[in-house]
């Protein structure tokens, strides 16, 4: 069984945490691998839906799509009920058409600030891919290519204010440092600290500020 196998079956095994949906974020770094993590993960786990923030967020409001993820996806999957939310068209500045996303046994969703401390209460599990944000960055900007270098310079400023407003390693209960073969999974400043908690499926998405 692989390492991913191993992960997922964990998964599987803990309890709602958003009405019928363990709700899983892929937090980390810009450019550190969440997007392939999680697709990964989606693929062991049966084509589990994928929620990427970077389908929420827009080049004025980078970070400020928490309303946006509380309407549109977790008060819909607190329900039992299909999320639909309109995906963000970076070329085109603006909303595209709707896209649904089910109650699966388990959601993930992946991007920078996904445990960030509005949504923490509705997951459960939270995931840092360990990787430093200079090594992520130029591996990011390696991947878009020089066209978007003016947007990675403002990129970097705006997650480096982010996450020392707003941090999410502090609170994953999993470490995932990419291997040459697979990821080695390590317990988390959660975990060892003692700070993770487990939200019930009655929590009230509504109740996020």
């Amino acid at each position: 069984m692989s390492d991913l196998d191993r992960a997922a079956h964990a998964l599987l095994r803990l309890p709602p945490s958003c009405g019928p949906v363990r709700l899983v974020a892929v937090d980390g770094h810009a450019g550190s691998g969440k997007s392939t993590l999680a697709a990964r993960l989606s693929t062991v786990l049966g084509d589990a839906p994928v929620l990427h923030l970077d389908d929420l967020a827009t080049h004025e409001e980078l970070f400020a799509w928490t309303d946006r993820l509380r309407t549109q996806v977790l008060e819909p999957l607190s329900r039992g009920a299909t999320a639909s939310y309109r995906p963000y068209d970076w070329r085109l500045r603006r909303f595209g058409g709707a896209r649904t996303l089910s109650p699966a046994p388990v959601v993930l969703v992946e991007g920078v600030g996904a445990g960030r401390r509005a949504v923490r209460p509705f997951l459960a599990r939270l995931l840092w891919m360990e990787r430093g944000p200079e090594q992520s960055w130029v591996r990011g900007r390696h991947r878009d290519g020089p066209e978007q270098a003016a947007f990675w310079d403002g990129w970097t400023v705006a997650e480096t204010r982010h996450f020392a407003r707003d941090p999410s390693r502090a609170f994953a209960d999993t470490l995932v440092r990419e291997c040459q073969e697979g990821y080695d999974w390590l317990p988390g400043p959660a975990v060892t600290t003692g700070t993770h908690h487990v939200v019930t499926q009655g929590h009230d998405p509504s109740s996020m500020n």
